[in-house]
């Protein structure tokens, strides 16, 4: 996938494949700067290893110099009028579709995602700014409580957008659009397993004409660059899409500075088939959507529970539609699904494999290592193991790969307490024909987002998490007033 369809100015192409990225500068107040650090990565294609670039990774200097820029916007941005705005998100949309297509293509190379995921993952984008343009025209900043009191909501200030190497450019404007919609200013740090796409993302948004420092976007790792913003005192709120660990470890770090913390982490999917469900359907579908992007979907359905006189029935089918899968190159026609996005997490996924064998989990299909028609790569064969017990490590934490786990129930009532049975909270499945029973098998499972008979994704419903999932909403009016202050004038 060649990337000379975007106009890339400040990426400059290097090396002997002219394709390379030599992603060095940063993008802050408005300017195209140099990395105060020498710190630099090389970013491998995950689907064949070959080198498709590099980034700079930032250091606590670049990330002071990104907060004093957007500080010293917020101080005019915050004072913007709502039609301001609404014109900067729009051409902020319109520098964005211009650049999706690019884009798309791109993250096929660096996370290693189909073009059909890749490309929804850009449809998703789009409609991030369309929920905001919809919104923001009718949006009551102020508002009369009675005769001796108004209402007024302000932006809550700096946002250090802290994002993840899944569905990165996705996670950068669920963020960063509705923060700057609200009047806030934003410092973006991507993941560093995926630097070059929030380049790319810069670039776009150049182009966009950003009043400067509203905007901007940094590279680092966690442990520095991503602590120094969620400790800096100028940072009003972290806003964050990772895992628990990494959720954890910023929220101690933003801990003194008593700021605001919205967090978006991990999940252990129940999908709850009830026993007057289309097994052959449902099963299949969750299947499909549990090994979408091999696995690494914080929202996958991963626990498949299932009446116990029907594991049998259950386990063959879900056998059946994991053996039917396509694993390759993503951008090889046929695919279903490609690697994994890096080494680190190949090797995650192969151990906890490994482990959850050696502790005599029952594997029905898949195992550790790579299919036997690729020799490289980090590709990871489509996994399921059952029956398992609720308990059961691998049925308790976050395995972000193509694993499922097939868990047995005896009632109803059983299978709500095995969907409630872990500490994530972040998303369910409900399969039945039943709208009376699905409603209220929804209602007693304690996650922020629960889907029943596998709808089309919107983003008009708010997305986040109960317990170790997290908190805070993204989407919609939701996610906008996360970034809103709320102040009471009483007269």
């Amino acid at each position: 996938m060649i990337l000379d369809c975007i106009t890339i100015s400040n990426i400059v192409l290097a090396g002997e494949r002219a394709d390379a990225l030599d992603a060095q500068r940063f993008y802050i107040g408005g300017e195209w700067v140099e990395s105060c650090g020498e710190g630099r990565v090389t970013v491998l294609c995950p689907a064949d290893l070959t080198p498709i670039g590099q980034a700079a990774m930032g250091t606590i200097e670049d990330a002071d110099r990104a907060v004093r820029a957007a500080s010293a916007a917020f101080d005019v941005w915050q004072s913007s009028n709502v039609a301001d705005r609404l014109e900067l998100i729009r051409r902020m949309r319109a520098a964005f579709a211009k650049a999706a297509p690019g884009i798309a293509d791109h993250l096929v190379r660096e996370i290693g995602l189909t073009p059909m995921v890749a490309q929804g993952q850009t449809a998703m984008c789009l409609s991030h700014f369309d929920s905001i343009i919809d919104l923001l025209p009718g949006y009551r900043f102020s508002e009369a409580l009675g005769d001796r009191i108004e209402l007024v909501r302000e932006p809550v200030g700096v946002v250090a957008a802290i994002t993840s190497w899944n569905a990165p450019v996705s996670q950068m404007l669920c963020k960063a659009v509705p923060a700057i919609a609200a009047g806030c200013t934003v410092v973006v740090k991507p993941s560093e397993h995926a630097p070059l796409c929030g380049l790319l993302l810069a670039e776009a948004m150049a182009e966009a004409d950003i009043p400067a420092g509203v905007f901007n976007l940094i590279n680092g790792r966690g442990v520095d660059c991503g602590r120094r913003l969620a400790e800096h005192p100028d940072v009003a709120m972290i806003s964050m899409t990772g895992s628990v660990a990494g959720g954890g470890a910023m929220a101690a770090a933003a801990a003194a500075g008593i700021k605001r913390i919205h967090q978006e982490l991990g999940g252990k999917s129940p999908n709850v088939i009830l026993p007057d469900a289309d097994f052959a359907e449902s099963i299949t579908k969750g299947v499909h959507i549990c090994m979408m992007n091999a696995g690494q979907t914080c929202a996958a359905p991963t626990r498949l529970i299932v009446p116990a006189d029907r594991f049998d029935e259950a386990a063959a089918i879900a056998v059946a539609a994991a053996q039917k899968l396509v694993v390759g190159p993503p951008d090889q026609p046929g695919v279903t699904y490609g690697p994994l996005a890096n080494k680190a997490q190949f090797e995650r996924v192969n151990a906890t494999i490994e482990r959850a064998i050696a502790e005599g989990q029952p594997l029905l299909t898949g195992g550790p290592g790579r299919p036997s028609h690729v020799d490289n790569g980090y590709f990871v064969r489509p996994t399921i193991f059952g029956p398992v017990a609720p308990d059961a490590r691998i049925a308790q934490e976050e395995i972000f790969g193509p694993v499922l786990c097939i868990l047995c129930y005896s009632d109803i009532d059983d299978a709500i307490r095995i969907a409630n049975s872990t500490d994530f909270g972040l998303s369910a499945y409900v399969e039945t024909p039943d709208p009376v029973l699905a409603r209220r098998v929804a209602g007693a499972i304690r996650a922020g987002w629960v889907n029943i008979n596998y709808p089309p994704w919107t983003g008009a419903a708010p997305f986040g998490g109960y317990r170790r999932s997290g908190n805070g909403r993204q989407y919609g009016v939701w996610g906008f007033e996360e970034f809103l202050e709320t102040k009471a004038i009483v007269h």
